[in-house]
């Protein structure tokens, strides 16, 4: 495993100017912080309560193993797959590999890999400024303008249409055959994605019930689940936590989604060292995919793996 310093260098979409003054964006109003909250929480206090309320009628042990499974295979497609190789490099990886990453996180649903990967690199190119395409933090003031822009930044962004051209964050990607094969093939993973589990609930129950169950939580609601814990990187993590780095935007290491999003959630940790496969800096900071990316390069899987050095670390920490 190699290390390297990841603000230096990159990919279209990595880097931004420092013009803005870091100070000024320390406080976020209080009800900005409430109204995301709030927001955020629902889905996932609803998604709990369905859980309970239909343990032994609709749900069980099967089921939840299935969720549980098919969340890990797509949220780290995306973590590790689409974010951290396709659209950043942080490490090398053999050709099926790529394959491998690219269907399991085309199965979250969150687009195919070129999309997703310049929308990402766009977003951290103008992150928190008026062209990012899911900033919480570009609707102006006032309690409405403050419930538009969590809405935008969760998922609001999705269905409104883009000004900015996407195309261009992704040259290097569309030069190479292999991913935009299986970007252009993204309906067929995304359905193959429901399908596993359904087969698999069919067959862990020998019922048909099973199947439909099956499909239904391991993927339906696996769906949901992993989209809004995405999303939530884009909006709670420019909202709540901390910024031990000034990387010139608003983003912010939230322990919560540090472990829910895999590592996603150390948000301000990679917006200082973007091409970084290791997004949780400190022991402390649980990050699943690197600890995933570490175990890889051990056996040979991955290589070239990117980290900052201890030292740059350091210097950066102390720069802000």
């Amino acid at each position: 495993m190699t290390n390297g310093t990841t603000d230096e260098g990159g990919h279209p979409g990595e880097h931004r100017e420092a013009n803005r003054d870091s100070h000024t964006m320390e406080r976020i109003p209080w009800r900005v912080r409430i109204v995301n909250l709030i927001g955020v929480c629902l889905p996932f206090m609803g998604l709990i309560a369905a859980i309970w309320l239909l343990w032994g009628v609709a749900f069980s042990w099967t089921y939840l193993v299935l969720l549980f499974v098919m969340y890990l295979i797509s949220g780290l497609g995306i973590t590790i797959g689409y974010h951290r190789y396709f659209t950043h490099k942080s490490f090398q990886t053999s050709r099926f590999m790529q394959a491998v990453l690219a269907i399991s996180g085309s199965m979250a649903f969150e687009g195919s890999v070129l999309q997703w990967a310049a929308v990402h690199r766009s977003h951290h190119q103008h992150s928190d400024d008026e062209h990012d395409p899911h900033s919480p933090h570009t609707h102006g003031a006032g309690v409405w303008n403050t419930i538009r822009g969590m809405w935008h930044a969760h998922m609001g962004w999705l269905f409104r249409s883009r000004s900015m051209p996407l195309q261009k964050y992704v040259v290097d990607l569309k030069k190479d055959r292999l991913i935009t094969t299986m970007s252009a093939l993204f309906p067929l993973w995304a359905l193959l994605g429901l399908l596993v589990p359904a087969v698999l609930g069919g067959l862990m129950t020998m019922s048909w019930m099973g199947v439909l169950l099956g499909f239904i939580w391991g993927g339906l609601v696996r769906v949901f689940f992993v989209h809004h814990v995405t999303w939530s990187i884009n909006s709670v993590c420019h909202i709540w936590g901390s910024r031990p780095f000034n990387s010139h935007d608003e983003s912010r290491n939230n322990p919560i989604f540090g472990v829910l999003g895999l590592g996603e959630g150390w948000h301000n940790n990679h917006h200082a060292f973007p091409t970084s496969a290791r997004h949780g800096l400190r022991w402390w900071q649980i990050d699943i995919s690197y600890m995933i990316i570490r175990a890889l390069s051990w056996v040979g899987i991955v290589w070239d793996v990117r980290v900052p050095s201890a030292a740059r670390v350091a210097a950066k920490r102390a720069a802000t």
